[in-house]
């Protein structure tokens, strides 16, 4: 890869990182004041925000470990490693990192 090429990979990973952040940031701001959340025996208001609180930390965990995922691509950009898998070596195919750019292994390492 050359040098132009890494410098818009490192560019979409920072507005996907900043993008992920506010994402997060979103996802975990605390309930407004005064705002009752509970389970109870009927299926109320409180009740429902519970429930998308639930959903809310759910994303959030999924988006923390993806923004880690795109840290760690930074970091490899700046090591001179981006692009190869962080298992094998070899060079991750070019359509893999077009689509997922923080990807860190192969296809044969990916899962």
């Amino acid at each position: 890869m050359d040098d132009i090429e890494l410098d818009d990979i490192a560019a979409e990973l920072q507005l996907k990182a900043t993008e992920l952040r506010a994402r997060i940031e979103e996802l975990t701001r605390p309930p407004e004041a005064g705002a009752t959340i509970g389970f109870g025996k009927r299926i109320g208001d409180g009740t429902t925000q519970a429930i998308q609180q639930m959903a809310d930390a759910s994303t959030a965990e999924s988006l923390h470990k993806t923004l880690n995922e795109v840290l760690a691509a930074q970091e490899r950009i700046q090591e001179g490693t981006y692009g190869r898998c962080v298992v094998c070596q070899d060079p991750i195919p070019a359509a893999r990192l077009e689509f997922r750019p923080w990807a860190a292994t192969c296809v044969e390492h990916a899962g």
